[in-house]
Order: C-alpha cells, then structure tokens, then sequence
C-alpha cells in the first residue's frame, strides 16, 4: 500500500473513531437527560401532593410570586457536566477571579508585529496570531492578558447553531463584563457577498453589542460562519482549534443550541508571546 493511501486509510479509521465516540457520548447523553426528566417528574408529582395536603390545612391569605423568566439571550443555567468524555484531557475547571480589574483608557501601543496570545485553558492551550491590521483592538488584548484580566475566567458562551463560536472574555461569566473601556471598530470583513462566509473557522473577533462597543469579550469561530461584518478580526487561531471543535461537538449545556458548553472551558492564565 503506497504511503498517501495508507495516510488516506489512517485518516479515514480516525474520524470513524471519532464519529463513534460521538455516537456513544450522544447516546450517554439522551440516557442521562431522559433520567434527569423522569426524576422532575417525580419531583414536580410529590411537591403537587405536597402543595395540596398543605394548602388543605395551611393560610392562603399571602401568595409567593412567581419566578422572574431568565432572559432569553442569556447562558443556560444548568450546571456543565464538569468533564469531557471522548479524547478531550480536560482538568476541573477553576475558581473564577474576582471581577475587580477595570481601567477609564484603552491602551494604544500596540505589541510587535507577529506577536501571539496564548490562552491556558483546563483543555489545553490555545494559541492565537494577533493581526496588525486591527492595531488598537490587539493593544488592547495584549494589554488585557499582560495584566492577568483573563486569568480565571470561564469562556460562557457556546453557539452550535447558526452561527458557529465559542466566546469568552468576561470575567461576570454572564455576558455584561469587561474591561470600563471601549474600542473603536477595525478589521472588519469587505467584499463579502450575502450569504457567504464572513468569519471562517479560525478567525478570532471582539464581541460587542452595537457599533463601536468592544470591550474585553471574543469569541472563537470553530466552524465557517456567516455574521453580519461588524465585529472586528484580530487573530487567527494557529493551535488549539481542534480542541475547540470537539468541546463544541459535546454541545451545551441543558441540551440547548446557545449557552454554557457542557463541557467547561476555564482560561487559567493568558500570555503574550512575542514574535
């Protein structure tokens, strides 16, 4: 057997391995969400009974009010499954820092051309090539790792439908963090027709929430990805990303397409690397 077919061969075994590692770990994870929905059910049975023996006999002149409904932008609340099943090494994730680091000016010099962010995570490194097309953006994030504001914090968004990316970036873990300052727009996709691909995998962009409103929050296109061309590119991802695409072929958590990965990215510590 010539040397491509064999590598053809090895190719074709791993992503049959792959597949049925998937397969096994999808299949685990519809036996435990049909256990989790037959105990609710039990549970909401007894607290029923429970409800009606005690109103029997109980005051009904107060009555509590009803739970707040959780925003439908934000993260699942179900608890992540703590650890990766498949070939992910993930370790337990750490104790998120305190969200105290915040400064009034964004930075403005910009780290040498060829310079790299290294992300630590609980699964492994992550490494990322700032592009000095996006100056300010990469000063800023050459300045926020080199002060330690991504150290112990929790990537809290996986997407899987869509659109294709992991996020990060904020030390609230909630969507609303960063860092008290704001960065202009720069580095953003042109002559992208509707419809085709505007951030390919790989691509680092800032998160913001409107024109003009990047903070410290990114996310990590694991998977081509059509957005509309408003959030700036500042690095490509030269290591780690198949890493990512496996935690997000594990999903997210509570089963849904937008939320906190099930299994738990943990930025221990960031670094940057000069060229």
């Amino acid at each position: 057997m010539s040397g491509i077919k064999r590598e053809k061969q090895l190719a074709r075994e791993k992503f049959e391995r792959q597949q049925q590692r998937r397969s096994e770990t999808a299949a685990r994870r519809r036996k435990r969400q049909q256990l989790i929905a037959i105990v609710v059910v039990l549970v909401l049975v007894v607290g029923a009974l429970g409800w009606i023996l005690v109103g029997r006999g109980g005051d009904d002149s107060t009555n509590a009010s009803p739970t707040p409904g959780a925003s439908a932008l934000a993260p699942s609340s179900a608890e992540p499954t703590g650890e990766a099943e498949g070939s992910l090494d993930c370790a337990a994730p750490g104790t998120p820092r305190a969200d105290t680091l915040t400064w009034e000016k964004a930075p403005q010099d910009a780290p040498a051309n060829g310079s790299s962010i290294v992300l630590n995570t609980n699964c492994g490194d992550i490494t990322i090539a700032l592009d000095p097309k996006a100056p300010q953006t990469i000063a800023s994030e050459a300045f926020l790792a080199s002060q330690g504001f991504y150290n112990n914090t929790a990537c809290h968004r996986l997407t899987t439908e869509g659109i294709f990316v992991l996020q990060c970036g904020d030390p609230k873990g909630d969507g609303t963090g960063g860092p008290g300052y704001t960065v202009p727009d720069e580095n953003l996709p042109t002559d992208v027709a509707d419809g085709e691909v505007s951030y390919p995998a790989g691509t680092v962009a800032m998160a913001n929430a409107g024109p003009g409103t990047s903070g410290s929050q990114f996310f990590i296109v694991y998977k081509d990805t059509v957005l509309p061309a408003g959030y700036s590119i500042w690095g490509t991802v030269t290591s780690g990303l198949e890493m990512v695409q496996e935690i997000a072929g594990l999903g997210v958590s509570g089963g849904s397409t937008d939320g906190a990965p099930s299994q738990p990215v943990f930025i221990e510590s960031a670094t940057v690397k000069a060229a």
